[in-house]
């Protein structure tokens, strides 16, 4: 995900995969490209419409997405951190 491999330098990004393949399995060994497919598919639609999240306050993306009254949560690179 990064050019140098650091893991630091796209955290989110890391979660994200770190997730689906933790909770949904992808890091599972597949029959075919289509069964991978189908499975990724089908992780990926519930992540963004199925499981809340803490960091949109337990609303899914989609949800988080769509409503207007909560502020979207942001990270930014801490300076003291290398």
């Amino acid at each position: 995900m990064t050019q140098d491999g650091s893991p630091y330098d796209n955290a989110i990004a890391e979660r994200v995969n770190g997730i689906l393949k933790d909770e949904f399995g992808l890091d599972a060994v597949f029959d075919d490209v289509e069964q991978l497919k189908k499975q990724t598919k089908q992780s990926i639609e519930t992540y963004n419409l199925k499981r809340p999240h803490f960091s949109c306050s337990m609303l899914t993306p989609q949800q988080m997405h769509d409503q207007r009254n909560l502020k979207v949560k942001t990270w930014r690179k801490n300076k003291g951190v290398d």
